[in-house]
């Protein structure tokens, strides 16, 4: 492989990406990569994968949808992390009783 038509290739796809991170696409490849895996990848990385082959931008509709997956996911876990966080107290009938017996008072 030569290093300075892969370098230059990979300057030119970073100078082609507009942003910090992109949602990218993969390939399928020889070494047995699939295709159709969506990531979130930074724009040096990006850049390196789209000059390998090895992946392909995204369209609109495909980060559209992988953000809104990653949200979904996320917003889920948030709830499942929540609902671990759930504190019980029990109190005794009596200490109950007292409690609303001084509330009544008041």
């Amino acid at each position: 492989m030569d290093l300075r038509s892969y370098y230059k290739k990979v300057r030119e796809a970073e100078a082609a990406l507009k942003g910090d991170h992109f949602v990218l696409v993969s390939l399928e490849t020889p070494e047995g990569g699939k295709a159709g895996v969506s990531t979130e990848a930074p724009r040096h990385t990006a850049a390196r994968l789209i000059a390998e082959s090895r992946a392909r931008l995204a369209t609109e509709e495909e980060a559209r949808d992988f953000h809104e997956t990653h949200r979904a996911a996320k917003e889920a876990h948030e709830q499942e992390e929540a609902a671990r966080r759930v504190q019980v107290m029990v109190i005794p009938s009596q200490e109950l009783k007292k409690h609303k017996e001084s509330k009544e008072r008041s």
